[in-house]
C-alpha cells in the first residue's frame, strides 16, 4: 500500500518500508512551510509505526499527486496500485493487479481505454 509520510525533510526510517519518491509539501497543505511529502509503500503495521513514532501519515485516495518536478503518483484501488511516473504520460515504475490485457476488439465493440492503455 503506498501511504505519504509528511515530516520536516528527514526521510522516514521504519523497517517494512520503501520510500519511492518525495516532493515538497504543497502549499495548500495547513502547515506545510518547510515540509517534505514521502511517497511509501508499506503494510498496515509499518503506518502504525510510524504514527507511534510521532510521524504525520496521509493514506492516499485514488487520484493523481504531483511531485513539483514534471510526474508524480498515479494511484488507484485506495493505495494498494500506483505508478511513479517521470511524466503525466511515461512510467517509471509501477505495482498494478495482474489482469491480463485485452485481445482486439470487434468493429463496433466499446473499447475499456483504462485497460486499453495503462493494462488495468
Amino acid at each position: 500500500m503506498m501511504f505519504i509520510v509528511r515530516s520536516a525533510g528527514k526521510r522516514p526510517a521504519v523497517a517494512g518500508i520503501e520510500v519511492k519518491l518525495s516532493r515538497t509539501t504543497p502549499p495548500n497543505v495547513p502547515e506545510a512551510n518547510g515540509k517534505t511529502d514521502f511517497f511509501c509503500v508499506g503494510e498496515a503495521d509499518a503506518m502504525a509505526a510510524l504514527r507511534a513514532a510521532g510521524l504525520t501519515v496521509v493514506e492516499l485516495h485514488d487520484g493523481y499527486y504531483e511531485d513539483g518536478v514534471g510526474g508524480g503518483v498515479g494511484i488507484w484501488g485506495q493505495g494498494r496500485y500506483w505508478e511513479i511516473r517521470d511524466t503525466p504520460f511515461t512510467i517509471k515504475e509501477a505495482v498494478g493487479p495482474g489482469a491480463a490485457t485485452e485481445a482486439g476488439t470487434q468493429e463496433g465493440e466499446q473499447v475499456n481505454v483504462r485497460r486499453a492503455i495503462f493494462g488495468v
